[in-house]
């Protein structure tokens, strides 16, 4: 069974952000061992300065790349990745076991986005979309994709 870990920045605030992510959780739970990693926001002020979202991206980099398994497959979501369909999505999983790979975490950065460092670690850049969502949203998005993803590929009926 493959580990899937999505390394988060901050905390889901919302209840029914929560609810919809414990729901994908759970159905995720027949395809894969899950885990959810919500790193720290760093602290910034209200109109930080260049120099200050640096220092933010920077911290939060460090703190995502201690977290990182050492032979996972690293597929960071920023706005320069690869957009894919829910298909691709489910041929990236078994292409990626067929390689012998049995660990993939997604990253979702925080507010400021990713540093260089988790950008040249990745294996594989995703997009979501060429819209703006928010980072919370965006957790909720990601999890439905990973079970639709897996649904496909066990030829469930979730997926139309």
């Amino acid at each position: 069974m493959m580990n899937v870990q999505i390394l988060c920045v901050g905390k889901l605030k919302e209840q029914y952000l929560r609810d919809a992510c414990a729901e994908y959780s759970k159905r995720l739970g027949a395809f894969c061992k899950l885990s959810v990693v919500e790193i720290n926001e760093c602290k910034i002020s209200n109109n930080p300065n260049q120099a200050e979202i640096e220092r933010v991206i920077e911290t939060e980099g460090v703190s995502i790349l201690n977290k990182i398994p050492a032979q996972s497959y690293v597929i960071p979501m920023c706005i320069e990745g690869k957009q894919m369909s829910s298909e691709q999505l489910s041929q990236k999983f078994e292409q990626v076991a067929l390689n012998g790979i049995s660990s993939v975490t997604f990253i979702i950065g925080g507010s400021y986005g990713l540093s260089n460092q988790i950008k040249q670690r990745a294996d594989y850049r995703l997009s979501m979309s060429s819209m703006t969502f928010p980072h919370q949203l965006a957790r909720v998005m990601l999890l439905e994709q990973i079970y639709r993803a897996f649904s496909i590929s066990a030829n469930t009926k979730y997926h139309k």
